[in-house]
């Protein structure tokens, strides 16, 4: 997973935050960097059987409509929480912020996590994590949800580009421990963009 959020994180610090304009050639370098990392046996998840026929993930097609420049709401006094994953770990996150936007015309809200132990870490100390599930998940998508991540904003407004949705690993082989989608950040629409589920 750390191969993932390098990757993912060097992009948002090139393309700088303060541009707020959809970027098709970001999301095709995220396209092809995701499969590069699966690909390569020293940093794919995938399980040794599925890696052998491996060619590509199978992605939504890139949908303008899927990036939005969100309110940015900083939450102050939140507690430290232990996030629920696929195991018994449970790693300590703390709710960073919220993010309101709209989707064809209705509003939603997505709260935004961050991890604790990861901030500690120089090269992640702006990291944030958005796992999120919507009406795909299960369907065309992992049932488990999918995940963005985020860099901490400047300001009061915050790009998610729904397009940079990832599978957690748990989506490709057991052996993983990943956060389970807070029910919270359960969206009531269909989010056309990003990877697509593994296995039927």
């Amino acid at each position: 997973m750390r191969v993932i959020l390098t990757l993912i994180l060097l992009a948002l610090f090139n393309l700088g935050f303060s541009q707020a304009k959809f970027d098709v050639k970001a999301v095709e370098k995220f396209q092809k960097e995701l499969n590069a990392e699966y690909a390569d046996a020293k940093t794919s998840p995938l399980t040794t059987e599925d890696l052998a026929k491996f060619k590509s993930l199978d992605f939504y097609s890139i949908n303008e409509k899927a990036f939005v420049v969100a309110q940015f709401i900083r939450t102050e006094n939140e507690k430290p929480f232990e996030m629920k994953t696929s195991t018994a770990r449970r790693p300590i996150y703390i709710k960073y912020g919220e993010a309101h936007f709209k989707l064809e015309g209705k509003e939603f809200k997505l709260n935004i996590y961050r991890n604790i132990e990861l901030s500690k870490k120089e090269e992640y100390k702006d990291y944030l994590f958005l796992p999120f599930s919507d009406l795909t998940s299960g369907k065309e998508s992992y049932i488990g949800g999918k995940y963005i991540d985020l860099k901490i904003p400047s300001g009061n407004t915050i790009v998610i580009d729904f397009n940079l949705s990832y599978n957690p690993y748990c989506a490709y082989n057991h052996k993983y421990s990943c956060p389970k989608v807070p029910l919270e950040n359960d969206l009531a629409i269909e989010i056309k963009a990003g990877v697509k589920k593994f296995h039927d």
